[in-house]
């Protein structure tokens, strides 16, 4: 059986209150409750329907906090955001892609030696 604890390490948990996750980000409660109301943040909800975060959510709203202190509007924020994710998520899928083909070139270059040693030995 695993260890309970071990939730924590997951950045998707909902172990923070607001309390707790205004006070890590520097921030009022009314701006998470602000980014709930917008659709930004979509925090856990207890039995008792208080708002629980995860660390993947401070992360959203600290990078939301820093674009509004910029002058961002919340929805010009959204979209840098999102945008921003999108970028970082195209350049893993290029960085797979660019070790996937260096396998493959290392695989093809490996049987063409391996060809030209048969070609080699059997003439």
């Amino acid at each position: 059986m695993s260890d309970p604890l071990d939730r924590l390490d997951d950045p998707d948990f909902p172990a923070l209150t607001m309390s707790q996750a205004a006070s890590l980000l520097g921030v009022q409660a009314a701006f998470l409750r602000s980014l709930d109301a917008a659709g930004t943040l979509h925090p856990h909800r207890s039995t008792g329907g208080h708002r629980r975060y995860s660390r993947h959510q401070l992360r959203l709203a600290a990078r939301m906090r820093g674009l509004l202190d910029e002058g961002h509007l919340l929805a010009s924020a959204e979209a840098i955001v999102r945008l921003e994710d999108d970028l970082a998520e195209a350049r893993a899928d290029v960085s797979r892609l660019e070790d996937a083909a260096d396998r493959l070139r290392t695989e093809r270059d490996d049987v063409r030696r391996e060809l030209r040693d048969q070609q080699g030995s059997a003439g």
